[in-house]
């Protein structure tokens, strides 16, 4: 019984492998009868080591292309839905943002000082008036218009404070020049609060010596003092002055920015320095051009 069972076991064992490597075993064949028609044992080894390595060169290649993917997944999902690409543009968008409204802001604030410094049908500061320049000629409010307008009020005899604030005018001058790449678009005025005194001929010798851009303008007594209420400006010049007659003139120390429609925007006080003075002119000009309203640049 038991040599009966043998034979038959191997029966079974034969044809459970003939049934699971039926594939195997013709490839194997098939390999063998290519290396039995090949004459030389070197090409022999030689067809082996090719099938090998084009074998395990697709599976390395394979696992190697799996892997990359794989590590580049986790590499992107570990960083999440930013990178620091994305953060750098938020930052630099956000701070721009800021300093937009600000500017902005700063430039409203601006411009609702300048319109409550109007009155209702007239400016509070400024207005009509009828002078005359250092040539003789007449020269009215009408041609302050069309550019930014600095306007100062003195007197030829001022032992002081005039020589010190016309200096600061100088410097201010060049450097809104320099801003506004000589636009020619700023235009500084010297108005005499002692008219008796201060003729054409010596507010040209007068102010030749601090800046030769400076507009010296004169006029009679009621003209003088015409414009000075105009432009609420203080002084105590005395009326009828005998010739010789010494006195003294007290006058506002301030100077009047006013834009191109002649309305007034700022005052700058002695506190003010050249560098404070030419940026607060800068942003009332910067902010006429950003509203694309004109200027007159002759």
């Amino acid at each position: 019984m038991a040599s009966t069972m043998r034979p038959m076991s191997r029966m079974l064992t034969r044809a459970s492998r003939s049934t699971l490597f039926p594939i195997e075993r013709t490839a194997t064949q098939t390999a063998l009868s290519s290396i039995r028609t090949t004459t030389s044992p070197i090409s022999h080894l030689t067809t082996h080591n090719a099938i090998l390595s084009s074998t395990r060169s697709f599976s390395t290649s394979t696992a190697c292309l799996r892997a990359r993917t794989m590590g580049q997944m986790k590499a992107r999902h570990s960083t999440g839905p930013f990178s620091w690409k994305s953060a750098l543009l938020f930052v630099l968008t956000g701070g721009g943002m800021i300093i937009y409204f600000r500017v902005e802001k700063e430039r409203l604030e601006r411009k609702r000082i300048a319109e409550m410094s109007k009155g209702v049908g007239k400016p509070r500061v400024g207005g009509p008036f009828t002078l005359k320049d250092l040539d003789g000629k007449e020269f009215t409010a009408e041609d302050l218009k069309g550019k930014y307008a600095f306007v100062y009020f003195g007197f030829t005899h001022c032992p002081d404070i005039c020589p010190d604030e016309l200096d600061k005018m100088a410097e201010i001058i060049d450097k809104v020049n320099e801003a506004t790449k000589g636009e020619n678009i700023f235009l500084p005025v010297f108005i005499t609060c002692d008219p008796a005194r201060d003729t054409p001929e010596v507010l040209r010798e007068y102010l030749k010596e601090f800046h030769p851009g400076i507009i010296g303008l004169t006029g009679t007594y009621d003209e003088v003092k015409n414009v000075c209420k105009q432009y609420r400006v203080y002084f105590s010049t005395p009326r009828d002055i005998k010739p010789g007659e010494d006195y003294l003139v007290d006058h506002s120390i301030y100077f009047y920015l006013m834009d191109p429609d002649n309305d007034f925007v700022e005052c700058i006080g002695r506190q003010d320095t050249p560098e404070t003075a030419t940026r607060t002119i800068m942003e009332h000009i910067n902010d006429w051009k950003r509203e694309g309203k004109p200027l007159r640049k002759d």
